[in-house]
């Protein structure tokens, strides 16, 4: 069984333990095991559809009740993951869901960190600046580079723990493992997506 992960830049494939992104733009592998997907692109969609007719869309078979507007079936998937948490999925974009004794309560969208990382020197050349994982977020800065970095995380973590409340936190995504340092008691989780896949196929096989 091999499963996938179509976002919004890439492929991504789960092979047993082996992890695998390939750009949206590029050859798709020669697999032959069973494929289940979930999928945010209908153009990746279609591509991996005709590569793989077998493939299986697990759209058909999640059943996420939400009053929230216009979700995208990834975050469904990753909030199935937890009944009481807070789930953050830093990927292309930063999604930030709470759930409450099993039911979604709202959430909201940040832009990634790698857009972040673009929009300074665009504004600006005297604005290029080096991305520090390790910078402090709670002493003001004295340097560019330090307030630029102060910024982008501070942004980020700000609306996170106003919304957290003691609540559990789960971070997954590309850069979760990074924005989890932030967060006293979170628990990074690189593989929360595709771990929610696999209940959802077991629980309707």
């Amino acid at each position: 069984m091999i499963l996938c992960d179509i976002g919004n830049t890439t492929f991504h494939f789960l092979d047993g333990r082996k992890s695998i992104k390939i750009p949206l733009n590029e050859k798709l592998p020669e697999l032959t095991e069973n494929i289940y997907f979930i999928s945010v692109n209908k153009k990746a969609t279609k591509k991996l559809k005709e590569k793989y007719p077998k493939a299986i869309n697990l759209k058909r078979y999640i059943d996420f009740k939400t009053s929230y507007l216009g979700m995208g079936i990834d975050r469904m998937v990753a909030c199935m993951a937890s009944d009481d948490a807070i789930i953050v999925d830093a990927g292309s974009a930063i999604t930030v869901d709470v759930m409450k004794d099993g039911k979604h309560m709202g959430g909201f969208i940040l832009p990634g960190l790698n857009s972040y990382k673009k929009t300074y020197p665009r504004i600006s050349k005297k604005l290029k600046f080096e991305f520090k994982e390790n910078t402090k977020i709670n002493t003001l800065p004295q340097s560019t580079n330090e307030a630029i970095n102060y910024a982008i995380l501070n942004s980020i973590i700000t609306p996170i723990k106003d919304i957290s409340k003691n609540k559990e936190i789960i971070f997954t995504g590309g850069d979760g493992k990074l924005l989890s340092q932030f967060f006293k008691g979170s628990i990074y989780k690189r593989n929360l997506l595709f771990t929610a896949m696999k209940r959802i196929i077991k629980e309707n096989k």
